[in-house]
């Protein structure tokens, strides 16, 4: 069995071969770090995550190198640092260490490398001087553009006419340009802002070809994987990769994957229309599992509607399968670690994880069956969930901790006391005595479960 992409350049899915089995890589654009970032920006990092983790599965882990850039010096950021009259590197460093806890939050792993544009300068440097010297770009009025007439498969990736793409994108118009689609690769910096000195003038490097020159330092050109949201498709990786081909490279990536966009209320989630929900501040009201979930409920592809319903729906999703294993906590995972075909098949189908969590579903029942009818299965069948459960980032939590983190510690002796007395009780055959406990468990806001291996409880969320 193969895992198959869909490829943007190429329109359809493809078998994913790798350029080297042994190194394997991956690109996938990281934030730009001037305030916390929205759950939209989260999507891309938990869709690759499990990009990913299937790859270290395929090829082992030390064989998949994966870079997730950090654009630190941008003029929101800038405009950010003024407003606070502190250097760049105070806003940048902050909220580079919250964009990171919330990623591990949602269960993301870190990337082998994140390289901030701010310690890749000399790169970038070096990459703007090869593309002037190629004849690709041109210095004019303090400015360093890329030509873009002078790559002839433009547009190619985006795949529509140049003019049809210039419309109502993000493309900077100046007088000083020969082409409207050229793109500045460097830019005098305005009074007070950082610069840095270069051929062409103190300054700073603009958006596009930081990500270039650090795919060239960190992973080397072509890559076998580049990754990001669908907006970015035009003109951020169209220029990527005209400027990459144009620096003496024969290609720049073997597969381009783009999700899907991220809505609330019909519009794309975005800071500038104001319809944002912080990642930051949604993971103080809900565990970073509930919000992975979300967040892959639909194919990467397709557009999410972001909604409350949507958090409910998973927070029953998990708070199912955290029952099943507190039942099944007496049962040791035993079997072979390796996922068989039928698991994995959904994740190898283009990363489909509505059809590997309703796998991790089906697992999760049957094990509940096997567990209750005491057989031998149950080991085997907890570690195919488990496996599963581990590439798509989920049941990492242990269930006890899962159920019962709303309660402090003097709470937890409490129940725990309540939950001993009533076990006594039921031993007893005091049934009046269990259900007056259960009942004063029930007005602690307490649900117990009682299962083969004795009985748990958890927290009920509040109506």
């Amino acid at each position: 069995m193969s895992l198959t992409l869909y490829d943007t350049m190429a329109r359809t899915k493809r078998p994913f071969v790798p350029q080297d089995p042994r190194r394997v890589t991956m690109y996938v654009c990281g934030p730009t770090v001037y305030n916390y970032s929205h759950i939209g920006n989260f999507r891309p990092v938990v869709v690759f995550d499990v990009l990913f983790r299937v790859l270290r599965r395929l090829y082992g882990e030390g064989a998949v190198r994966y870079a997730a850039n950090v654009t630190d010096v941008d003029d929101k950021i800038n405009a950010k640092a003024a407003e606070e009259g502190v250097p760049i590197e105070a806003i940048t460093d902050r909220y580079l260490a919250a964009y990171n806890a919330d990623a591990a939050a949602l269960g993301a792993l870190a990337p082998s490398v994140q390289p901030r544009a701010t310690q890749t300068m000399a790169a970038i440097i070096d990459l703007i001087g090869r593309l002037v010297r190629n004849n690709c770009a041109y210095a004019a009025e303090g400015h360093v553009l890329f030509d873009t007439q002078a790559f002839s498969d433009y547009g190619t990736l985006s795949g529509r006419p140049l003019d049809e793409m210039i419309a109502g994108a993000r493309v900077e118009v100046a007088p000083y340009k020969r082409h409207p689609a050229d793109f500045v690769l460097w830019k005098p910096s305005k009074p007070g802002e950082p610069e840095w000195e270069s051929p062409w003038g103190p300054g700073r490097p603009g958006w596009h070809v930081e990500c270039t020159a650090m795919i060239e330092q960190e992973l080397g050109l072509p890559i076998d994987i580049h990754g990001g949201g669908i907006d970015l498709v035009f003109p951020h990786h169209e220029n990527e990769l005209a400027q990459g081909v144009c620096a003496d490279h024969v290609g720049y990536a073997n597969y381009w994957l783009h999700n899907g966009f991220l809505n609330m209320a019909d519009e794309k989630m975005s800071k500038s229309i104001g319809n944002v929900a912080l990642a930051h501040d949604l993971l103080e009201q809900q565990p970073g599992e509930v919000i992975r979930w979300a967040l892959l409920a639909a194919h990467y592809r397709q557009p999410l509607a972001w909604t409350d319903d949507q958090l409910a729906q998973a927070r029953n999703s998990l708070d199912h399968l955290y029952g099943v294993l507190g039942r099944a906590r007496h049962v040791p995972a035993g079997g072979s670690a390796a996922l068989a075909d039928e698991q994995l098949a959904p994740l190898m189908d283009d990363l489909n994880t509505p059809s590997a969590m309703a796998e991790l579903k089906r697992l999760a029942t049957e094990l509940d069956a096997a567990v209750r009818r005491d057989q031998p299965a149950a080991g085997a069948i907890k570690q195919d969930l488990m496996a599963l459960a581990e590439v798509l980032g989920f049941l990492q939590a242990d269930p006890q901790v899962w159920f019962q983190g709303g309660a402090d510690e003097g709470l937890k002796a409490q129940i725990d006391e309540l939950i001993a007395a009533r076990d006594t009780a039921r031993v007893a055959k005091d049934w009046s005595e269990a259900d007056r406990i259960r009942a004063e468990l029930t007005a602690l806001n307490v649900e117990v479960m009682d299962g083969p291996a004795g009985a748990t409880w958890r927290i009920k969320e509040q109506a």
